[in-house]
């Protein structure tokens, strides 16, 4: 799709056809200015096309500001309350798009994710906007009338520069650092980027026990630091995978330890006195088995940590008060993730001291705009990071109405 060599003049040029600057580029273009998209891809929206499994969880009824990670918590309350989830909803329906909740608030599309795609093109033409594919983007230079960047198409000038090149993750995408690069080349700071969303790895013995439990799954509560949450774990040849330990991920540091609830926020003492009453010449093994996995259970009694053998009848209060405490405290610590390879999202970013939260501008750099997944805010998993994508771009494009 890339152009002739030529100096191409235009009003805004939005570097980056992903969620966030195809969306971007479609309402600026229907609010009447003359947009232009590039991207170094051969294809838009790849993170769109794979999302959800190639259906797109393209946003979350439950989106709220506290659903999102960033060092400003306060950041994106202004986006999100003024491009919410049913306004996107509004917006696919508009294109004969239906969609369904898989679970938490999650929706779905009916199709395909290529029909998403497919309404974010449509929206861009409809706004006459350009979108130039496989195009380098090779200098970048402030001027007194906006910006001129320097690309493999030819020279391009526009009064304003939208950045929305994503962050570090999925580099087999195509993901780069580019907008880390030119936000440093304007002397705007940045919050050092870190993989999020992404599976844990373990060295020595835990990944030997969690390997021979690969593929089993679980309902768990997870904890590290402040942030908890109740999902499936999943076990794999490398470590610990599943939706709790891909969100509990985004809020981990290095080094720390994680604390597994194998309950998922039940007490488990009382379960165990209730099964007791059930079950009391039975073994402790043979009935835990019918709560959790057989091989977890398994595990869990070649480490000592439940008495497989012992019968139920024959155990005090306190026994099983003791054993459901280390169920629900089980401390494991990760060597690492997996990194940037299957990190779903970035945490961190351009730091949101540098923007208007309102307009997504660099204060420093007046018509020089970052949105989406560039931006030091982080949703959690399940449609939150497309609703950023959306609300950002939007808050972005009416901010264009003034200028």
């Amino acid at each position: 799709m890339a152009a002739s060599s030529s100096l191409q003049s235009i009003d805004t040029l939005i570097l980056g056809a992903g969620a966030a600057g195809l969306f971007c580029a479609g309402v600026a273009g229907q609010l009447g200015h003359r947009v232009m998209v590039l991207d170094h891809a051969k294809k838009p929206a790849e993170k769109v096309r794979i999302s959800g499994g190639g259906r797109c969880n393209f946003t979350n009824i439950h989106t709220r500001p506290d659903r999102f990670l960033s060092q400003n918590p306060h950041f994106a309350k202004s986006a999100l309350a003024r491009y919410t989830p049913f306004a996107f909803m509004d917006l696919l329906t508009t294109h004969g798009l239906t969609w369904h909740e898989k679970t938490l608030g999650q929706l779905f599309c009916d199709e395909k994710s290529q029909a998403i795609i497919r309404v974010l093109l449509k929206e861009v033409e409809a706004g006459q906007g350009k979108v130039e594919l496989g195009v380098t983007v090779l200098e970048v230079v402030k001027t007194a009338e906006g910006f001129r960047v320097e690309t493999s198409i030819g020279t391009i000038r526009a009064k304003h520069l939208l950045v929305a090149t994503g962050g570090l993750s999925i580099p087999k995408m195509g993901a780069t650092g580019f907008a880390y690069d030119l936000a440093r080349q304007f002397d705007l700071s940045i919050i050092p980027p870190r993989a999020g969303l992404v599976p844990f790895t373990f060295e020595g013995q835990p990944k030997e026990e969690f390997a021979q439990l690969a593929g089993v799954s679980c309902p768990i509560g997870v904890h590290a630091g402040a942030a908890h949450f109740n999902e499936a774990m999943l076990f794999t040849h490398r470590g610990l995978s599943g939706p709790a330990m891909l969100q509990i991920s985004s809020y981990w540091q290095e080094g720390e330890a994680i604390e597994v609830d194998l309950f998922a926020g039940e007490e488990g003492a009382a379960l165990f006195k209730n099964l007791r009453d059930q079950y009391a010449k039975k073994s402790f093994g043979a009935v835990f088995e019918k709560y959790f996995p057989s091989r977890l259970a398994a595990l869990l009694g070649e480490k000592g940590i439940i008495p497989a053998a012992a019968k139920l009848g024959e155990m005090s209060n306190r026994q099983l008060e003791d054993i459901a405490h280390q169920l629900s405290h089980w401390q494991l610590t990760p060597s690492g993730t997996e990194g940037w390879r299957t990190a779903e999202v970035t945490v961190g970013g351009i730091d949101t001291d540098e923007l208007s939260s309102k307009t997504m501008e660099a204060k420093k750099v007046p018509g020089l705009y970052f949105i989406g997944e560039a931006v030091d805010v982080t949703g959690w998993l399940g449609g939150y990071n497309f609703q950023w994508a959306w609300a950002s771009g939007w808050a972005a494009a009416h901010a264009l109405r003034f200028q």
